[in-house]
């Protein structure tokens, strides 16, 4: 294959020359050697060293993942914990101000039983010293007609006037 000048010649753009195949592979097989020899072990070290510190730092990373999800379930238990332990202490104070609220209505209720006992008491007293009264107003009104009939004989008529008098007097007081 080959490409035609003006002056009829012809430029070959493929050249396969045995001798440059040769030269190629033997300088390719010389650096391959020089890497191999000199080159190979400082970059297998430096890639196995690269390796390590890659997979120390993974096992870092897993072990602050797990610690971290460690001292997550630790918090939410922590929480939960908190909250069951405000949800008692809410119950606790409910409980004790329901307690404290029956006492202080049977409390009101004795006071309030009490004090209607007492004033039933006053009531019966007041109601007695009435009587009493009403009693002594009687048997004062008593003996007055009394000593009035003993005064004199009584007619029919005297009678009558000292039942309207005593009505009067009696009606006066």
């Amino acid at each position: 294959m080959g490409v035609t000048l003006a002056a009829g010649e012809t430029l070959q753009l493929v050249n396969i020359n045995p001798d440059t195949i040769i030269f190629t592979l033997i300088n390719t097989l010389i650096i391959f050697l020089l890497y191999f020899f000199f080159l190979h072990k400082p970059v297998m070290k430096i890639l196995d060293e690269r390796k390590e510190k890659i997979g120390s730092e993974m096992k870092a990373a897993e072990d602050a993942q797990a610690e971290a999800e460690a001292t997550k379930a630790e918090y939410a238990a922590k929480l939960k914990e908190s909250k069951e332990e405000a949800a008692q202490i809410v119950s606790a104070a409910v409980k004790r101000a329901g307690e404290r609220e029956n006492q202080i209505i049977a409390e009101a209720q004795q006071e309030a039983a009490a004090l209607k006992q007492k004033a039933e008491e006053s009531i019966e007293l007041e109601k007695k010293k009435a009587i009493n009264e009403i009693k002594d107003q009687i048997s004062d009104i008593v003996i007055m007609a009394s000593e009035k009939v003993c005064e004199k004989e009584i007619s029919k008529a005297d009678n009558e006037a000292l039942i309207d008098k005593f009505i009067a007097e009696v009606g006066k007081e």
